[in-house]
């Protein structure tokens, strides 16, 4: 039943979770978009003190659960573990716990977020590391498929769906998810947890409170014949049948143990009630029930803590005869953040680069930043659309805090950078044709048309930009019909300000 349990929850939770990260509708975040907010590294960073409160509890209560049926990765390598199993069964062994490489590497993760090497967080952290893979490999293949129901349904003239454009975002990104979906799939249909017990920060941090936890995985050595076959197929490597222990600190109660055993000599249950009857600890550790609740009690405090800290196509064509080139990035001097990140600062200490915003971005504005520095996370650019006013989809999806949550009024008085004209590149003084699109289309009207020469009315008209009234949308960039560069971009700001 334990097992049934954990493999129903993990499949709603996983099945949730990539949808959230494939749509692009903006149906998934209406439905399932309290997933994300479950994330514990998320909801440090986000300092959400009900979710890392509730984590805890759990955790206290029933073990390492939250690494069976919430974090996405983990679920993620019970399925190559168990593709694993298939093709050799019994194909583990137990281990003792590698202090030495995963104390030292939650120490690199931690120095790492407070120094703002983002790339370091996003490599460690579960859920950044499964958005990841989900937004670079899963979404272009979700969106191929809608494609082809899009086909369809149009020549049955319908319109239940509609063609969504599948573009590279960033190549960088694509290799990284690939690499980290290679080692993550050998790992697991090796060794199964190894990467959780090892590597994964959330698993250490979550360790630290399992080994106190109320419910465990316990030996009832009257009826254990040492048949090695829990230890067999132990994914955790945590059984230790010859002297009857399980480290709770590295168990992630999937039950596959006890399923294996075919005398019943292993329950999930109170671990000490269960020393009582057999006269065995079940732990590796000697302590007394005393010095563990107290302990488990200032692990749970200094969590908690940390969380109330934390808290201060085609290609388009004009008339459809001839093809406009495509647009070229302009090379800002200061990469623009997404409005609610409050500040570049901000952004590359809080963010995870778990690209959630980014594959929900409806207007195509968001790409993942090839900056080794800032490498994975959000930075916004026009070629494709622009930020529109209204939206404000990315700061509703974001679970770690990095983009706060915004209303559509405040965003409209948000200042992520200014507009920037480039007079070489201007269409009324480079071909001597009218335009003003950039002044047409401003949303707040921060562009005016203006005669090239003050003392000339006849002369061309070219924008003139308040930058104080200019929110940075970028409506301008994208729209300007100058190509490959625009005549006017947008510069980013390091901090965000209010109009």
């Amino acid at each position: 039943m334990l097992r049934i349990i954990r493999i129903t929850l993990a499949a709603v939770m996983m099945i949730g979770i990539t949808w959230l990260f494939v749509d692009f509708t903006g149906t998934a975040h209406h439905l399932v978009g309290g997933f994300a907010k479950l994330q514990l590294v998320e909801a440090l960073l986000a300092g959400s003190f009900i979710v890392v409160a509730f984590l805890t509890i759990l955790t206290l209560l029933c073990g390492r659960i939250y690494c069976s049926i919430i974090c996405p990765l983990g679920i993620m390598m019970d399925l190559f573990g168990w593709l694993g199993k298939k093709a050799k069964k019994n194909r583990y062994t137990f281990s003792k716990e590698m202090k030495w490489l995963r104390y030292p590497l939650l120490v690199v993760f931690l120095v790492a977020h407070m120094a703002g090497l983002a790339v370091v967080v996003q490599l460690l952290a579960p859920y950044s590391t499964f958005g990841l893979i989900a937004t670079n490999l899963l979404q272009p293949v979700y969106q191929a498929g809608n494609n082809v129901l899009a086909y369809f349904a149009e020549q049955a003239d319908s319109y239940a769906f509609y063609h969504s454009e599948v573009w590279l975002r960033s190549v960088a990104s694509l290799v990284i998810a690939i690499v980290m979906l290679m080692v993550i799939a050998v790992l697991a249909w090796r060794n199964g947890r190894t990467w959780c017990n090892t590597i994964c920060p959330a698993g250490t941090l979550l360790s630290l409170l399992s080994r106190f936890s109320f419910l465990k995985i316990n030996f009832d050595t009257e009826k254990c014949r040492n048949c090695s076959l829990c230890s067999k197929n132990c994914k955790a490597a945590c059984i230790d049948y010859k002297t009857h222990t399980v480290d709770a600190s590295r168990c992630v109660v999937c039950g596959d143990c006890i399923k294996s055993c075919k005398f019943g000599a292993l329950k999930y249950d109170y671990a000490h009630l269960h020393t009582k009857r057999t006269g065995q600890t079940g732990e590796t550790s000697g302590n007394s029930p005393e010095n563990e609740g107290r302990r488990a009690f200032l692990l749970s405090s200094a969590l908690l803590a940390t969380a109330a800290m934390a808290q201060k196509k085609d290609k388009i064509m004009d008339g459809g005869l001839a093809e406009i080139e495509d647009k070229v990035a302009p090379e800002r001097q200061i990469k623009l953040t997404p409005p609610g990140s409050l500040s570049a600062q901000n952004m590359a200490q809080k963010c995870t680069g778990c690209q959630l915003c980014i594959s929900e971005c409806p207007n195509q504005v968001l790409r993942p930043s090839d900056d080794w520095l800032h490498l994975m996370q959000p930075v916004m650019s026009y070629e494709r659309g622009y930020c529109r006013p209204e939206c404000n989809r990315c700061s509703e999806v974001c679970p770690a805090g990095a983009i706060r949550p915004l209303k559509h009024e405040d965003k409209a008085s948000t200042q992520i950078g200014h507009a920037v004209w480039i007079k070489k590149n201007c269409i009324p003084l480079t071909d001597g044709m009218e335009c003003g699109n950039c002044a047409r289309h401003c949303p707040v009207g921060a562009i005016e048309m203006v005669p090239s020469d003050p003392d000339d009315e006849e002369s061309p008209y070219v924008p003139a930009v308040n930058e104080a009234r200019c929110i940075g949308c970028g409506a301008c960039e994208y729209l300007c019909p100058a190509r490959p560069f625009s005549a006017i971009y947008v510069e980013g700001h390091e901090v965000h300000k209010e109009i």
